[in-house]
């Protein structure tokens, strides 16, 4: 059997779980910079604040309908889905880290098993020890996991957070229940396609026959439709090292000068190299990007972006940096504003497995330095040691006007007991 456990209103409810006066109050999230809501509480959903809703021009209606709204923040949000999913693996060793607020686990050998008690203990641990309510679904199959889950968040008194597909009775009938568009792994595009063919449900997906899906879809499809008959197909997935990694962010505001551009790539192309040796990789090539703001027609725009190849795998945050402040200051214009940035590592070989060059190579010194570096910042978290070009008092520069504070994280945010 495998369950979906699927944290509620996650980013609201961190926010809640330190802040009792929110319960049963309207409460939206915003993006970075505090853009767009991203996370909507079940009370500002019930007002019809959409998804997605451009913080600027809701403001009326925030202030109108008593919103309380937060600017986002990960730090706290980061170490509380920390917590839950450590939780998750006191049930079973097997749990696949879906997304931040989301986990797949696999029972293995719990053949006797009451499942329906067994969700029931898994969300009591987690509201008991975190303060966060979830919704769990559990079924033969991922898919099928995933149609639980829904259930279980959508009729709450009934299920009581808890849902089950133990028979084929309440296979068919849940399967009968779910809209095609709302079935994991089918987006927009395909479930327009699926409409065409009269497939509205995913009960409808399952009578298409499999030479039509394979003929017209892929093995993806193909999968998924044999998941939710019940057959297993969908396995947990393995923790892989990733083959590019990126670090992409919009600036507080838009900067048409050099100098600021290149301290937040350098920022960024620190990021990059901590996640790199996080993963024990390096990298052969650097991809920096640089954009102005799409939004603002009557301004001139200019996207640009350029891959510097380097003559040895390195994963010094020193080489990455300086290689990527040299190419983001050879692709700057004068005269645009920019607005966004990036720094993307690819080309990624094992830190201990790699072709030598018999003429240039990394100095010898570096992995030691950079290995007493990752030591201190892991330690001392907000206290960075930084590269000297860099903003020495934040790492992310985001408009965050409506931040509320890092309880566990920032010591100085503790909640104090009176």
């Amino acid at each position: 059997m495998y369950a979906l456990v699927d944290c509620n209103n996650f980013y609201t409810s961190c926010e809640r779980a330190f802040n009792p006066s929110l319960q049963n109050k309207s409460v939206a999230i915003l993006s970075n910079n505090d853009g767009c809501v991203i996370s909507r509480s079940d009370e500002a959903k019930a007002i019809g604040l959409p998804m997605g809703a451009p913080a600027f021009k809701y403001e009326q209606f925030f202030k109108a309908n008593n919103v309380q709204v937060f600017s986002s923040n990960y730090p706290l949000y980061g170490d509380m889905s920390s917590r839950v999913m450590k939780i998750l693996e006191q049930f079973t060793p097997d749990v696949e880290i879906y997304s931040i607020d989301e986990a797949f686990l696999q029972f293995k050998g719990f053949d006797n098993y009451n499942f329906e008690d067994y969700g029931n203990q898994i969300r009591q641990r987690i509201l008991k020890w975190t303060g966060i309510p979830t919704s769990v679904g559990i079924a033969p199959t991922k898919a099928l996991s995933k149609v639980a889950s829904k259930i279980a968040r959508k009729f709450p008194k009934e299920t009581k957070g808890v849902y089950v597909i133990a028979s084929e009775d309440q296979r068919i009938k849940a399967l009968k229940w779910t809209k095609i568009e709302d079935v994991w792994g089918i987006g927009r595009g395909l479930s327009k396609r699926l409409k065409l063919k009269k497939c509205r449900t995913a009960y409808d997906f399952i009578q298409l026959p499999n030479a039509w899906i394979r003929h017209n879809f892929s093995v993806v499809e193909s999968r998924l439709k044999r998941d939710l008959e019940g057959i297993t197909t969908l396995q947990l997935d393995e923790q892989k090292n990733k083959k590019a990694i990126a670090t992409t962010r919009s600036f507080e505001y838009t900067f048409s000068d050099i100098d600021n551009i290149k301290e937040r790539v350098s920022t960024f192309a620190t990021s990059c190299a901590e996640k790199l040796r996080k993963q024990g990789s390096c990298c052969h090539m650097i991809i920096v990007m640089l954009s102005s703001d799409r939004h603002k027609k009557d301004l001139n725009q200019h996207r640009v972006n350029t891959t510097v190849s380097l003559p040895y795998p390195t994963d010094s945050t020193l080489i990455i940096s300086q290689q990527a402040v040299n190419a983001v200051t050879s692709i700057f214009k004068k005269g645009i504003k920019y607005k966004r940035a990036g720094v993307i590592v690819t080309g990624l070989v094992a830190f201990d497995n790699y072709q030598l060059n018999m003429f240039q190579y990394e100095n010898p010194k570096h992995k030691p330095l950079m290995h007493v570096i990752d030591e201190i910042n892991t330690k001392y978290s907000d206290y960075k040691i930084k590269l000297g070009n860099q903003d020495l008092e934040r790492t992310w520069k985001m408009r965050q006007e409506r931040l509320s504070p890092r309880y566990t994280t920032n010591i100085n945010d503790i909640i104090k007991v009176k």
